[in-house]
């Protein structure tokens, strides 16, 4: 590891605005594969990680010598043993992952299926994906690293990925999505999982909203990815996010009975969505929501994630569940429907730009333009259960 982070791990004002978060974890080379000899060693170019999921970029070295670009994939599969709890059945040392990636400007991309091992130094299924296996002339690998090696090793090489891997790909690879299943043969009783039997992990049936439809409330927004997404770019600027096309949804997380709930388009909410995929971590979306005067965001609750409103702009009332904050024992208490629920009494506040709600696993929270002029907040949300 660069002694520089060290240093920077342990400076006061580092610690206090969390420059580095453990560096040996982020910028290691101390557990990869290969360093059980100390003829090789890794150059980690990247980590990103997603929920259970951590990829991990770079090159490996052999006595000096660079001897090919590598993929690390780490898998922690807690969901997968909720899925696998359902079929009465429990993981075992090996699991699939189907594996796409690509390059920046997309016109490379590869495809496989690889198998992950059980490593109890990491506490998680993984695998290194080599562009190659060969020595450099005149050399041999490591017995010990050797041992690792081959087909459904714990370092393999895959044809089919390999061109994403390639000197001159390798520095433009920018994506990868992962999904897991459980591997095909059930241990410790031999006995044979079919496919259409086998729990897989997609990561909550992921998908990301995207502006290809401009009617309210049209499914063609909806994109599925069913995949763990890793983005490998570092960073994204957006000069004006006006210019990001916004998805409408017509009585947005209200169910029919609601009296809220409007005909036609009268009563629909934009929403921007500026970063989805991009998110490292638990985290599933960043958009900024436009409620024109006089509409309605239904009164709803997320079971299993946390979300934060930050109003920037326009007046309007919002509402959160009766006991969820008890500074708000003095607010008005109203009879709200909640979305997917019975009506529930909730606690009616006002916003304004600079008002915050932050609502935990089951919070319930609404809100309406009540003033004129649009009504906007920008709003995180991410998984936390």
């Amino acid at each position: 590891m660069d002694p520089r982070f060290d240093k920077l791990a342990t400076d006061p004002w580092a610690q206090v605005f969390q420059v580095v978060f453990f560096p040996d974890r982020i910028y290691h080379a101390q557990y990869l594969n290969a360093t059980r000899s100390s003829r090789y060693r890794y150059n980690v170019w990247e980590v990103r990680g997603k929920a259970d999921l951590t990829i991990l970029k770079g090159e490996v070295y052999l006595d000096g010598t660079k001897i090919t670009n590598f993929l690390r994939i780490e898998y922690r599969a807690s969901r997968l043993v909720e899925v696998l709890r359902e079929s009465n059945r429990f993981l075992g040392p090996s699991l699939v992952a189907d594996v796409r990636a690509a390059l920046a400007n997309e016109n490379v991309s590869a495809q496989t299926r690889v198998s992950l091992d059980f490593c109890p130094w990491i506490n998680a299924y993984q695998v290194e994906l080599w562009e190659t296996l060969e020595p450099p002339p005149g050399r041999r690998h490591d017995y010990q690293v050797l041992s690792m090696m081959g087909h459904n090793g714990a370092i393999t090489t895959v044809p089919k990925i390999n061109p994403v891997l390639a000197d001159g790909a390798f520095e433009d690879l920018r994506w990868v999505n992962v999904w897991f299943e459980e591997s095909p043969v059930y241990q410790p009783l031999g006995r044979t999982v079919p496919d259409g039997e086998r729990s897989r992990d997609n990561y909550y049936q992921r998908n990301i909203q995207v502006p290809n439809s401009p009617n309210p409330s049209d499914f063609a927004n909806t994109v599925h990815e069913d995949s763990y997404g890793v983005d490998f770019a570092r960073g994204w600027y957006f000069e004006d996010v006006s210019t990001v096309q916004p998805v409408k949804y017509r009585n947005a997380m209200m169910n029919d009975d609601n009296p809220d709930a409007k005909p036609g388009n009268v009563n629909v909410v934009e929403m921007r969505w500026i970063l989805q995929q991009e998110f490292g971590g638990a985290d599933v979306f960043f958009h900024e929501v436009t409620i024109p005067e006089g509409v309605v965001e239904g009164t709803h609750r997320h079971i299993g994630s946390e979300e934060l409103y930050y109003v920037v702009e326009g007046t309007g009332h919002a509402w959160l569940g009766e006991n969820d904050d008890p500074k708000l024992a003095d607010a008005p208490l109203v009879m709200r429907h909640v979305y997917g629920f019975e009506p529930r009494f909730c606690r009616e506040v006002p916003v304004k730009p600079g008002s915050v709600i932050f609502t935990k696993s089951g919070g319930i929270h609404g809100i309406a333009n009540t003033g004129k002029g649009d009504l906007k907040f920008v709003a995180f949300l991410y998984h936390s259960a």
